[in-house]
């Protein structure tokens, strides 16, 4: 799936490779992971990504083995990130990989009217690069709706890249994902004092 091919997500049902990566015709790699997220909503991704997620020591218990270094720039501020860039630093593929990731708005990519119909319960759209600004990949986490909570369809297109890397990336997301799956609900009814 090529990037002006994403779109292709907003559709019933599921694409051929879910969880898995693959070079693209391209030269680029693309790399993918299913996680299924039970009594997680997108109103609490969205908490994550708008209020919670603000340091290093969150971003480690996030994920332990693999989180190092977490902080916003000075476009984040509570409840707006889009436009905003975080650095970041974490263990994938055996290295520590340093970065920075700019979210971006998901219209550029899905069409808003169609939210509904497709069962979208958000979906954020970055591209990470270099900590000297040299894009890397191309990063979309679709998250929609399911009778159980919501699962969250991730691609990343690695501009640059190797089979390596795009197995470190589907390792990676299906290992702090997966942790995120887990201790969402929780800590969302705990931090936001809000019931589930």
């Amino acid at each position: 799936m090529l990037l002006e091919e994403v779109s292709q997500m907003m559709n019933p049902g599921y694409l051929p490779m879910e969880t898995g990566y693959m070079q693209l015709s391209n030269g680029q790699w693309l790399a993918a992971a299913l996680t299924r997220m039970p009594k997680v909503t997108g109103e609490m991704h969205n908490w994550w990504i708008s209020y919670y997620l603000t340091n290093s020591e969150k971003y480690k218990a996030w994920d332990p083995k693999a989180h190092v270094r977490f902080e916003w720039d000075d476009k984040w501020r509570p409840g707006h990130y889009i436009g905003a860039t975080h650095y970041g630093e974490e263990w994938m593929a055996g290295q520590l990989l340093k970065f920075k990731v700019r979210f971006d708005d998901p219209a550029l990519f899905f069409d808003p009217a169609k939210y509904a119909e497709a069962n979208v319960a958000i979906i954020l759209c970055a591209e990470s690069m270099t900590p000297d600004g040299t894009p890397m990949d191309r990063i979309i986490h679709f998250i929609r709706k399911t009778d159980y909570g919501c699962e969250m369809r991730s691609r990343f297109l690695i501009y640059h890249g190797n089979e390596q890397i795009a197995r470190g990336h589907v390792e990676h997301c299906i290992s702090e994902m997966g942790n995120m799956a887990d201790f969402l609900p929780g800590l969302y009814a705990k931090e936001s004092k809000r019931k589930i």
